[in-house]
């Protein structure tokens, strides 16, 4: 080999590594946006949230461009896309929740156990807050049995234990409630999203005292 051949063989070789090292890493990119949504969630204003929720929705297409195959990051473009419409709120939200329960069900169907069955939390979740027939595909039942589903993958949970306890607490159901609410507060902590836990576990906090507060004569007589 020549020196000009072992000069292109080298300089092809530090191109293919340069561009294996600019390769995003899917845990690593997971973990950023999982961190980016807390912050917008529980740390930015009412009046700020719309815009940074639409700075997130490019973050997550950007990641689903990077990982096609991968459920990972359509579950996040769901989640992303969902929070941006109860911040919006309205019928204006509808668009994005309906493209929100798409991507859970373009992931369901790579992968239903991803994230720790995340897919059917936020298709319970989803379910159980949009208007039902005629203005939206909201159904409380579909709700329970997409939240018993991500029970069974991951009964310990913080977020299907609280989602489903929203649901009962909305369903009247305030016993069953308050139980899942103390199972989501006794959640094992999860590496690397401390803070969305914090968060969670604030909102998990509140809904039990309101309901201790409101319908404390319930769970006294069970």
């Amino acid at each position: 080999m020549n020196r000009k051949s072992i000069a292109t063989f080298f300089l092809f070789a530090a191109l293919n590594v340069a561009g294996n090292a600019a390769q995003p890493n899917l845990d690593e990119s997971i973990a950023d946006l999982g961190h980016r949504w807390a912050k917008v969630s529980y740390q930015t204003p009412d009046s700020e949230k719309e815009a940074a929720f639409r700075t997130l929705i490019a973050n997550t297409q950007q990641v689903s461009q990077s990982f096609p195959d991968r459920a990972e990051p359509l579950i996040w473009q769901a989640i992303v896309l969902a929070s941006a419409a109860k911040a919006e709120g309205g019928l204006g939200a509808l668009g994005k929740a309906k493209e929100a329960r798409d991507f859970l069900l373009a992931a369901e169907k790579i992968n239903p156990n991803a994230l720790d069955g995340s897919v059917y939390n936020s298709l319970g979740s989803l379910y159980a807050k949009v208007p039902g027939w005629p203005i939206g595909f909201g159904d409380k039942k579909k709700a329970r049995d997409y939240f018993e589903k991500a029970l069974a993958i991951n009964p310990n949970g913080i977020d299907p234990n609280y989602f489903y306890a929203d649901l009962l607490a909305d369903q009247g159901e305030y016993a069953k409630a308050a139980e899942h609410l103390k199972r989501a507060l006794a959640a094992p902590a999860r590496s690397g999203r401390e803070d969305a836990d914090s968060g969670r576990r604030q909102e998990a906090m509140q809904l039990l005292e309101s309901i201790k507060q409101k319908h404390g004569e319930q769970l006294a007589s069970k």
